[in-house]
């Protein structure tokens, strides 16, 4: 097939068009701006587009698929090409949906821990040489591209991503994959953009749970009251619920309780401890026993940037984290301030979203960076320009906050001369942020910062 990408450099995109090109198919792209990790990751497959920008010639007829990314904007030149040549032009989680139709469909949602538990199942289905197809939002160890598509594997997994499909398809990305088993891990109001209240974003989830096949099983957290609610008034399938897996610390080593067995774990935290307890159902309903599972899971090092160990020794520690929502921020932070009882722990949070730098979500990060000893909030003014919002000030987030020591920095580079001044004997730096700081090396930084 000729396929091509209208905004390529996308995270799924780009890894879809890669995909693509390992099965045979013969791929194209275009995009105004490719960032890092695509642009190289595009350019060793021979796929980064000669020059950036929309070029209408490069839309024929001769194409058999043209695949349309959220990036793009409506009235992106390429796109009224191919409206006006009458081609059928695809998102991509219609793309994955067809290419899935004869496969089992697992679909793994949530407002949070969703890329964790598709990254946990995914590495004990591997460990375990069953053949499947997948679609994860994040680089995973051993796995060199984030989307595979086969003609063999009877069974495909999804993260289930609960934002727009493009920009001509408003629908939810995980409407489209229907799936006969799926998990949702909690719901927290986010993306306001398109969701503009928690009632809208709420029922994204009840049309996803309602529309799965019929005889299928869904696994969902016990602890969401809100899921819960939705699960008991909306579910027409068989359901498995799932809380905390019994676990305890042994010598600073989170351990899996099973039985009289003490299962020691390559991470930590509580909301990883439920992850891995949605993973272990998961991988029960593909056939996958508890030891099997047990026994692959503990070589499991996560997916990229999720609680990410960047650098650590016994008087330092670095942390990256994709958490950018409220409840992200929360748990993430909580998991490490348990983990570093005894160690001053700094967290330093980007606001990078279009919700979290609208001034009238800000409010929802009340109290989410309180367990930390100290704590800093980054954002760049030229993110609110791209999103066409208001200019923030250093007050309103305090306020937002509810903490009136935090610093607040729209300088990357004060912010970390504020960082080197606070790092002392026994301290944990958390940097979370779904953006990336302005450009910081964490590798790097991390380094300079433990010296």
């Amino acid at each position: 097939m000729r396929i091509h990408f209208i905004a390529i450099g996308g995270s799924a995109m780009h890894n879809l068009a890669i995909a693509l090109q390992l099965a045979g198919h013969q791929v194209t792209g275009s995009d105004d701006e490719i960032f890092e990790p695509s642009r190289s990751r595009l350019a060793a497959y021979n796929l980064l587009p000669p020059e950036e920008g929309w070029f209408p010639e490069k839309i024929t007829k001769q194409l058999d698929a043209i695949i349309l990314g959220m990036h793009a904007r409506a009235n992106n030149p390429e796109l009224l090409k191919a409206q006006a040549d009458g081609l059928h032009v695809m998102s991509y989680p219609e793309f994955l949906a067809a290419h899935a139709r004869d496969k089992k469909r697992v679909v793994i949602g949530g407002s949070h821990g969703k890329t964790t538990i598709t990254s946990m199942v995914m590495h004990v289905l591997k460990e375990l040489n069953m053949d499947f197809d997948y679609l994860v939002g994040s680089k995973v160890k051993n796995f060199d591209v984030m989307v595979r598509l086969s003609s063999t594997a009877p069974v495909m997994v999804f993260e289930g991503d609960e934002y727009l499909s493009s920009p001509i398809d408003l629908r939810p990305k995980f409407h489209w994959y229907k799936p006969h088993l799926a998990l949702v891990s909690g719901i927290a109001w986010d993306h306001m953009n398109v969701f503009p209240d928690f009632e809208n974003y709420k029922l994204q989830f009840e049309v996803f749970i309602r529309d799965m096949e019929p005889g299928g099983t869904l696994c969902y957290y016990s602890g969401d009251k809100v899921l819960t609610d939705i699960v008991v008034n909306h579910a027409r399938v068989n359901v498995l619920s799932y809380d905390e897996h019994p676990n305890r610390n042994i010598e600073g080593v989170a351990c899996l309780i099973v039985g009289d067995e003490s299962i020691p774990l390559p991470f930590f935290g509580k909301h990883n401890l439920e992850n891995v307890n949605g993973a272990r159902l998961i991988c029960n309903n593909l056939g996958v026993s508890d030891a099997d599972f047990y026994n692959a899971i503990q070589s499991f090092e996560g997916a990229a940037n999720r609680l990410e160990k960047v650098y650590g020794d016994e008087s330092f520690v670095y942390f990256r984290d994709f958490a950018h929502a409220p409840s992200k921020v929360r748990a993430t932070l909580a998991a490490v301030r348990r983990q570093f009882a005894d160690y001053r722990v700094i967290a330093c949070f980007e606001l990078h979203t279009y919700s979290s730098l609208n001034q009238q979500f800000l409010g929802q990060y009340e109290g989410a960076l309180a367990e930390a000893d100290a704590a800093c909030v980054y954002f760049n003014p030229h993110a609110l320009a791209l999103k066409k919002l208001p200019m923030l000030d250093a007050d309103q987030v305090k306020v937002a906050f509810k903490r009136d020591d935090l610093e607040v920095f729209n300088s990357s580079e004060k912010m970390v001369n504020w960082l080197q001044n606070c790092i002392s004997e026994k301290t944990v730096v958390l940097m979370m942020s779904s953006g990336n700081f302005d450009g910081i090396d964490h590798a790097e930084f991390a380094k300079n910062l433990s010296r």
